[in-house]
C-alpha cells in the first residue's frame, strides 16, 4: 500500500521516520479488511504526489503495527494524522473528502512546518 512518494511505517520506526522527521508527515492508518482505506487509497496517493517535496506521505498497517496503533489511540479507520515539530497537528478518522484532507496538510504547513528539500 505503499507508492513511491509514500512510506511504509512500522512500530520501530515511527519516532525516526514521522516524530524526527524534519518535514511536517502526513499519516495514514489503515488495514487490508477495510473497504475505507481502500477507497481512500488513491486519494492520498494523488496528496503523496501533489505535496512531494512539502511533507512526508507515510502508511502503517495497524494489523502489523498494533502497538503503535494503541499508543496513538487509534480506534477507527481509516484514520489520518499529521505531524510536525515531534507533535500532532490534527487528525480524521473514517473516510474523508480530499477536501479536508488537504485541509488537515495545509493546517501543518501553515503552521510553520518546513518546506523545500525533497529528501526521503
Amino acid at each position: 500500500m505503499t507508492t513511491e512518494t509514500s512510506i511504509e511505517v512500522t512500530d520501530a520506526s515511527f519516532d525516526t521516520e514521522v516524530l524526527m522527521h524534519h518535514r511536517p508527515v502526513f499519516v495514514d492508518f489503515w488495514a487490508s479488511w477495510c473497504p475505507p482505506c481502500k477507497m481512500m487509497e488513491p486519494i492520498v496517493d494523488r496528496l503523496a504526489v501533489e505535496y512531494e517535496g512539502r511533507i512526508r506521505v507515510a502508511k502503517v498497517n495497524v494489523d502489523r503495527n498494533r502497538g503503535l496503533a494503541d499508543r496513538l489511540n487509534i480506534k477507527g479507520l481509516p484514520t489520518y494524522m499529521m505531524f510536525a515539530g515531534g507533535a500532532s497537528t490534527g487528525s480524521l478518522t473514517a473516510a474523508q473528502t480530499e477536501r479536508k484532507l488537504r485541509g488537515l496538510i495545509d493546517e501543518a504547513l501553515i503552521a510553520g512546518g518546513p518546506e523545500g528539500d525533497t529528501d526521503g
